[in-house]
């Protein structure tokens, strides 16, 4: 059975990744259950999709195995698109979830609800030795005024879903997976993944 590796170490991205793809005629494994750490790789691509490549392509290189990366965060349109790529590291490197969203609260404090749109963008790449493919998701919403909600994470508790009116935070798994960006983007991937996966099986019968 081919092995796909989940090229992340952030525990909440497996958890919904791995829910997302259960089922699959494949074995879904995490960075933490290989048998040896492996270095990281700086993200220094200019979109989503250059660093899910960047990602994805180092760990196939170093492993072997199909590995899935994925890069993600939300762009804020009043903020000329930040935190953008920079979401994971907009309060410095090693900054908590809480830290981040408080900065960006206070950079939009001013601001008033009409001019508070955002969205979530997710970039997921397939890298293998007979695959490398791309599958991006979007979800649209407004940033809320405080946090609400305690489930996610990353900006979840100030990302509202305007046609629910509900943060990220307080939606169920199973709904933040059929509204989300990752839950979008997986789902494509799940599309391709579902006959290439049994296709190579054939093949390596």
């Amino acid at each position: 059975m081919v092995k796909l590796l989940i090229a992340t170490s952030n525990p909440g991205k497996i958890t919904e990744i791995t829910a997302l793809l259960r089922g699959l005629p494949c074995q879904v494994i995490g960075l933490s259950e290989l048998p040896r750490s492996l270095p990281t790789v700086a993200e220094t691509g200019a979109s989503f999709t250059e660093n899910a490549l960047i990602k994805a392509a180092h760990y196939q290189a170093l492993t072997g195995l199909t590995a899935l990366a994925d890069d993600s965060g939300l762009e804020v349109e009043a903020l000329g698109g930040a935190p953008g790529v920079y979401s994971a590291r907009y309060a410095g490197e090693g900054a908590s979830d809480a830290a981040r969203i408080a900065r960006l609260l206070n950079e939009m404090k001013d601001l008033p609800d009409d001019q508070r749109t955002a969205r979530f963008v997710c970039s997921l790449a397939l890298v293998g030795s007979r695959v490398r493919r791309i599958f991006e998701g979007r979800c649209a919403g407004v940033i809320a005024g405080e946090p609400r909600g305690s489930g996610g994470f990353g900006y979840d508790p100030i990302f509202v879903d305007v046609e629910l009116d509900r943060t990220f935070a307080e939606l169920t798994r199973e709904e933040k997976a059929r509204r989300s960006h990752r839950g979008r983007a997986l789902m494509a991937a799940r599309e391709f993944l579902e006959p290439w996966l049994r296709g190579t099986m054939n093949d390596e019968g």
